[in-house]
């Protein structure tokens, strides 16, 4: 394949190889100068800028640049490539390692190809005389390559699949961790939480759920069983229809009255939330009761209150109003008619209008203390 860049990529899988396939790899190198006759044989992995050398016999370097690599032209090709004198081969005679120290001339490689068709690198054999490689040599060093290059491939199947079990083992141990906070969460609401599956059983539950139901029904609910079982009658009605519509995809929220006509008989505020998978098919549904009474009472002691603040401001406003202003009218008249009629009519007409004042007062103050002690009882 003639794509660089992913060529590269392919090249960075074998820049870093355990301790024991270098070693192994050293040894393929050794037997490859043995085998092919040859004073130097290197294993090389190409990359952008640099050669390197993975294994080596008969130098002392571990890299040379990229740009004088013998390599470069290998890689080029699927097979073995020979040069036999490379000062009279115009691709090499200009190398500063042919013209210049230390003077190779000889020169054989096999590319390294990868399963997936990259070639990274080369085995190669160097010598400082010019010569050929005969049959069995360039077999020899076309298994050889093959034998490096499966090594190779092999060490980094290794690794990559030790990285996955650690991460797989890591992601687990998160997972874990997530799943003893979120059930800590879970059992230390006050909250009362249940998931349910489509056949209405219970799949899990917090421990405010199990002390509310085994508080009411004294039995223990247990997952598994069916939902319906731990709610009363009326309330099972009108739950079941919420948690249908949850499976159509639907987010609820109602408050709900629970355990009417009984000693249990109080207010839920409910949400019931669809539950869904992967590909985003509902698979459950989880409902949050929240216990609202005291809230509920409250409202009906604010409403009480606000009746009977109506009802004294009506008789403020009108029913007082009338006897006042008598009494007003009385003195009037009195200021004007005051040798005309004697004190003891006008102290009838205002015995009168007092009385009437004293009523409307009496009925003020009956009404406070009415819907004090209506509200004193919704408390209680």
């Amino acid at each position: 394949m003639n794509d660089e860049y992913n060529r590269l990529k392919a090249v960075t899988r074998f820049t870093s190889l355990n301790a024991s396939t270098s070693r192994d790899l050293a040894g393929i190198a050794e037997l490859t100068a043995r085998l092919c006759n040859a004073p130097v044989a290197l294993i090389t992995l190409l990359g952008k800028d640099t050669q390197w050398f993975k294994a080596r016999k008969g130098v002392d370097i571990e890299s040379t640049p990229r740009q004088i690599a013998f390599c470069n032209h290998t890689i080029k090709k699927r097979d073995v490539v020979v040069v036999p004198d490379m000062k009279l081969d115009v691709r090499y005679s200009s190398n500063p390692l042919v013209c210049g120290d230390p003077n190779a001339r000889f020169y054989a490689g096999c590319p390294l190809i990868t399963d997936d068709g990259y070639a990274v690198g080369s085995l190669c054999v160097v010598g400082f005389e010019p010569r050929e490689l005969d049959i069995e040599e360039k077999n020899t060093l076309r298994m050889l390559a093959r034998q490096a290059m499966n090594l190779m491939q092999l060490d980094s199947s290794l690794r990559e699949l030790e990285l996955h079990h650690k991460n797989s083992m890591q992601n687990s141990m998160d997972v874990t961790d997530s799943e003893l906070k979120l059930k800590a969460i879970f059992d230390s609401s006050s909250d009362q939480h249940v998931l349910v599956d489509r056949g209405m059983r219970i799949m899990a539950m917090n421990k405010a759920t199990v002390s509310a139901m085994f508080a009411v029904l004294n039995k223990m609910p247990v997952v598994g069983a069916d939902l319906f079982e731990y709610v009363d009658q009326y309330t099972a009605i009108e739950l079941r229809q919420l948690v249908n519509q949850a499976f159509g995809g639907r987010s609820i929220k109602k408050e709900l009255l629970v355990w009417r006509d009984t000693q249990h008989e109080g207010w839920r505020e409910v949400k019931i939330v669809p539950i869904r998978n992967i590909i985003k098919e509902v698979v459950g549904v989880a409902i949050n009761a929240v216990d609202i009474t005291q809230s509920k009472l409250q409202e009906e002691q604010i409403r009480v209150q606000n009746e009977a603040l109506t009802r004294i401001a009506i008789i403020q406003s009108h029913e007082l109003r009338r006897p006042v202003a008598s009494l007003l009218g009385l003195l009037h008249v009195m200021k004007l008619e005051q040798d005309k009629m004697g004190i003891e009519e006008y102290m009838e007409m205002m015995q009168l209008v007092v009385d009437e004042l004293d009523q409307k007062i009496k009925l003020i103050v009956k009404d406070s203390e009415d819907t004090i002690n209506n509200n004193l009882s919704i408390v209680a």
